[in-house]
């Protein structure tokens, strides 16, 4: 239980045999991405701005109170036998909490292993040493700057098991697509994985890659060779354009959308929704007023999980795709998506 590495089962038969058929969804979320910080104490210096990053939380406006920790702990408490892996986000760096230490030791204590993202600005020894003795992965966002590199070499360097993970939109492609090609990968780097940009709180329209662009086609091209599928990976929101423009890929290593199926976002304020770019809470349940169990029973999460039923009919693909996300159609990577109205 160092990692919070779990692998999934098909679909077993009524002999007790596996099927070979992922299940649509799970009992109890496999994992939570667990909103720990209302605020970004870097978010008024315009940091993600400065970076080219569009920041879906919108740490430059919107500010809410961190999460209390007595809330996480409940939160733990109730997944605690149930899942074994927590991501740590939010609003902000997670190592920038008040109560950090705390947080990941208790995840550590009963069995459920924290990993995080962080930008690496002002990231210390001191917060790195608790990453590695409570974590099992850290991600550092590719913000192309000095702090970058330098929190990827500190973490690597203490022999922490570190991605980058690359927002990927048309204000970045090309710089992505020579990362890929020419192997600039940063040494020590264990993966590389592209997030899909999404128009969401700073994120803006215009920066949303089209199925149709052929320097779209050209990236996911990259990944027909094995070579470069052994530096980068993807967030489940690319994989209609990992389907559609890398047919080399063996359709069961990549998992679609797996919003109220595997997974569920909590924010600061204790609201359970499907995902975190539900900024809108068009899905939101109150875990002030019922537990994590009854959120992802509710309608609510089985209204959501109705829009990933019914598209795309007819697609021989849809098992592996789903017709993508729910929340942003637009998003869509495939030349052939049937929406649906939700």
């Amino acid at each position: 239980m160092d990692s919070g590495f779990y692998y999934r089962t098909g679909v077993i038969d009524h002999d007790g045999a596996d099927t070979g058929k992922d299940p649509f969804m799970g009992s109890y979320p496999h994992l939570l991405d667990v909103g720990i910080m209302g605020h970004c104490v870097h978010g008024k210096t315009g940091l993600c701005v400065q970076a080219g990053i569009q920041c879906y939380q919108d740490g430059l406006h919107k500010s809410q109170s961190n999460m209390k920790l007595d809330d996480f702990k409940s939160i733990v408490d109730q997944c605690k036998g149930k899942m074994f892996q927590i991501a740590l986000g939010g609003r902000g760096d997670p190592d920038m909490h008040e109560d950090f230490e705390q947080i990941v030791s208790y995840c550590k204590a009963n069995d459920i292993i924290p990993n995080m993202t962080t930008s690496g600005y002002g990231l210390t020894e001191e917060k790195a040493d608790l990453m590695k003795k409570y974590c099992g992965a850290i991600a550092v966002s590719w913000y192309r700057s000095p702090y970058t590199i330098d929190a990827i070499e500190m973490l690597t360097g203490m022999g922490i098991k570190t991605n980058i993970h690359y927002v990927l939109g048309n204000n970045s492609i090309d710089e992505a697509y020579e990362m890929v090609s020419e192997k600039l990968i940063p040494k020590g780097i264990n993966r590389v994985i592209f997030l899909l940009h999404k128009p969401v709180g700073l994120g803006r329209s215009d920066n949303v890659l089209k199925p149709n662009d052929p320097k779209v086609e050209a990236f996911f091209k990259l990944f027909n060779q094995e070579e470069n599928c052994n530096i980068a990976g993807f967030d489940s929101c690319c994989v209609p354009g990992v389907i559609s423009f890398a047919p080399s890929i063996h359709l069961d290593s990549i998992d679609t959308c797996e919003a109220a199926r595997y997974s569920a976002y909590i924010t600061p304020d204790m609201k359970m929704t499907p995902c975190s770019f539900d900024q809108e809470l068009r899905y939101e349940v109150d875990l002030y007023q019922h537990t994590i169990q009854e959120a992802w029973d509710s309608d609510v999460f089985d209204r959501f999980r109705n829009v990933l039923r019914m598209r795309c009919p007819g697609c021989e693909k849809k098992a592996y795709c789903l017709g993508g996300c729910p929340l942003k159609k637009e998003i869509v990577l495939c030349k052939e998506f049937q929406g649906v109205k939700m």
